[in-house]
Order: structure tokens, then sequence, then C-alpha cells
């Protein structure tokens, strides 16, 4: 089992869905968490769910000031930060290019990947203060193919892709390494109003013809948080049931 003994991680989006399988990972491997969210009671929840290796802070990852008191009330609780899981995210919007709204574009963007820039640049002084760490940034399947009908959000994936990559470079010599994790389709509540079941069999474009859990993702972004990945930055890992490698012979065959 991965080991996060001493290790403080922040993650963004952490009440529910993938950041709630994250949070609870961090602690089951022996870490603290700091649940940064903007559903407050729901994260609270989580939080006291998890007993004194957790806490709650409000994060609108839009919003500087909510990133400057995060990162503040986490060293205030636990002493340091290790870790920084910039998970949080809204959906695409389901329409063409040319008819996505520029406002809609916009506000994608501005949640997928400006925020993760922010999270970022309040992160890494802390983390150079605690001598190194792991950011860990949520991008997508749709950060490493061209998906139609996911304009803003397609974009916004594929720049935390790139921005982790130049991070990781820049920050190398800081021993904070940098990584994306790119989840296929994973039921959620942000996934759920599409209609997916977690029935086998039920999501054909993939070779395992299913969508994922929540907790099938946290595995891998508990390793790159660990030690264990203390060689491993600027990759992208998928996490995706293969979809990236391509369809399952039953759709390619049309079966």
């Amino acid at each position: 089992m991965t080991d996060l003994t001493g290790k403080v991680v922040l993650v963004t989006g952490g009440a529910r869905g993938l950041g709630e399988a994250f949070s609870r990972g961090i602690v089951a491997s022996g870490g603290k968490v700091v649940i940064g969210d903007i559903l407050d009671d729901e994260g609270a929840a989580v939080a006291e769910s998890l007993g004194d290796s957790a806490a709650f802070v409000h994060l609108d990852v839009t919003e500087t000031a909510n990133w400057e008191s995060a990162i503040a009330e986490t060293e205030a609780k636990f002493g340091r930060l290790d870790g920084l899981v910039n998970n949080a995210g809204v959906t695409a919007s389901g329409m063409p290019v040319a008819d996505e709204p520029l406002e809609t574009f916009e506000r994608i963007v501005q949640i997928n990947l400006i925020a993760v820039h922010k999270g970022m640049h309040f992160a890494i002084p802390a983390m150079r203060r605690a001598g190194g760490g792991s950011i860990v940034n949520i991008s997508s399947a749709a950060g490493l193919i061209g998906l139609a009908l996911t304009s803003g959000y397609g974009a916004a994936k594929w720049g935390v892709r790139g921005l982790s990559k130049v991070a990781a470079v820049e920050l190398g010599r800081d021993k904070i390494r940098v990584n994306s994790v790119h989840p296929g389709m994973v039921l959620t509540p942000m996934t759920a109003p599409t209609g997916i079941v977690a029935a086998e069999g039920a999501f054909p474009n993939n070779p395992f013809q299913r969508v994922g859990k929540p907790e099938e993702l946290a595995g891998a972004v508990l390793y790159l948080l660990s030690d264990e990945a203390s060689y491993t930055t600027g990759a992208e890992i998928a996490v995706d049931g293969g979809w990236t490698a391509g369809p399952s012979v039953e759709y390619v065959m049309g079966q």
C-alpha cells in the first residue's frame, strides 16, 4: 500500500466525487489532508468523518484570496504543505466550437485551467519551505485526444497537461514534482447527469467497456504524491480503461 506518512496534501474539489476518493485515500495511506471546496457542508462532513488527519477550508479555486487563505490555513493546521491535487473542475458544455458561447468557453477555462495555475502559484512557495513536494493536476482523456463537443473543456485540459510539463522542468531543482492524471469517463456527481451507468458493458467505446469508479483513480494520484514516485515528473498518466489507446473491438465492429 502507498505510504504517505508525514505528508500533508491539499485537495481541491475534495468534498465529493474524485476529490473525496483522493482525500480518503490520503488519510488511509497515513497522510493528512486539507479538503478545499465551495461545498462547505459536504466538505466539512467528509473532513469530520476522517478525524484529526483531515481539515476543511472553503476554497473557490477562481478566487486569489481563497487560495492565499487555504495555503495559510494548511500550514497553520499541519505545519507544512507537501502535496497539492488540483482536482476541482466543471464539465464540458457539450456544444460544438461554432456554437459554444464565448462566456461559456471563458468560464470553463477559468475554472479548469487558470485556477490550476493559481493553485500552483500559491502552493510552490509553501512546498519550497517544506523542502520539496508533489503537484498532481487532474486533466482528462480530453487532454490527450481531440474529443468532439468539448471546446472549452478540451482546451483547458490540454492546457493543464502542458502547464504541468513546464512546471516540472522549472521546479526539478526545488525537488517539486509535477504530473498530470487523465481520467476517462468516471461515474461522479459531475458526470451523472450525462446518464452514464456503472454496469459492465454500458460504455462500449473503451476496451473495458465500462466507466470507472473514483477509487480506481485514487491509486495513480496516491502514487504520484508518494516518495515511490520520487523520479517521476512531467509525466501524464491515463486512467481511462484504455479509452485513449483505442476503442474496443466490439465498438469498431459495430457490435
